[in-house]
């Protein structure tokens, strides 16, 4: 039998990272949505409220969502009380995507059980690799 260099390689299958935006402007979610997408190569839901992305989560188990702070209806601390609250949905890592600087600091994202928080406005180039670090992923 003829051995070939090829035999011992190890197959690695990639799976690709699913990210719930949710976010009340559809710029924004457009915004995050291409940079995700054409950056990372990751697969992107968006939801328009924090209802919708609640119903979103349970339906799509995305591995993290990130989250608009300031939504009409329910805002971003109620979204993550009910996410928190939900045990088939409450591992969901969550990043905020916020323009309130106090959401911004460390000590306030541990008390909510948030991953981490980019400040609005965002560089759309720097978003792929933030989302990641607070997240632990690699891409």
């Amino acid at each position: 039998m003829i051995q070939t260099e090829y035999e011992n390689l190890e197959v690695v299958t990639m799976t690709t990272k699913r990210v719930l935006v949710v976010d009340d402007e559809a710029c924004v979610q457009y915004v995050v949505q291409a940079c995700l997408e054409e950056i990372a190569g990751w697969e992107v839901v968006t939801a328009n409220s924090g209802h919708e992305g609640l119903v979103k989560a349970v339906k799509e188990r995305p591995d993290a969502i990130i989250l608009d702070m300031m939504m009409p209806g329910m805002d971003g601390i109620k979204f993550v009380e009910l996410l928190q609250a939900d045990p088939m949905i409450q591992s969901i890592p969550v990043v905020l995507l916020t323009a309130k600087v106090d959401y911004t600091d460390s000590c306030h994202i541990q008390n909510l059980g948030i991953a981490g928080a980019i400040a609005k406005p965002f560089d759309p180039i720097l978003l792929v690799n933030q989302v990641a670090q607070y997240l632990g992923w690699t891409w």
